[in-house]
């Protein structure tokens, strides 16, 4: 048997503005959580589901470079243009990595100013 993602952690100075804004963009739920130090979230189904959970743990002091791994996500229930503008008015914003305008996704950042990429529709929209 192999192994499979459990959770994703990220580092962070608000857990719960993250928690917030990625259950919005995710339609995740808040699975548990440690006041002030820690938010874990995921699908309603919960722990052990067939997606990671997202855990958010309280850093004072951002990490030092770069980030080295992001978050890719696909809309599934509407076009790109549609969920590039509800991203937005959730409180994303677009990140300049040095894209050169003609990629077929966008490069955007979490209110923390960790980037994701929002990619095309893998599925047909409702």
């Amino acid at each position: 048997m192999a192994s499979r993602i459990g959770e994703l952690v990220l580092g962070c100075r608000d857990p719960e503005l993250l928690a917030r804004f990625w259950c919005e963009v995710l339609d995740f739920v808040v699975l548990e959580r440690e006041e002030g130090q820690w938010v874990e979230i995921g699908t309603p189904e919960g722990f052990g589901g067939p997606h990671p959970t997202l855990f958010f743990s309280r850093r004072d002091e951002p990490e030092a470079g770069k980030s080295r791994l992001h978050i890719d996500v696909n809309p599934t229930d509407r076009d790109q243009d549609a969920e590039l503008e509800r991203l937005l008015a959730l409180g994303a914003r677009r990140a300049d990595v040095g894209q050169t305008g003609e990629e077929q996704w966008h490069v955007l950042a979490d209110p923390e100013g960790n980037e994701f990429c929002l990619l095309k529709a893998r599925i047909n929209p409702l």
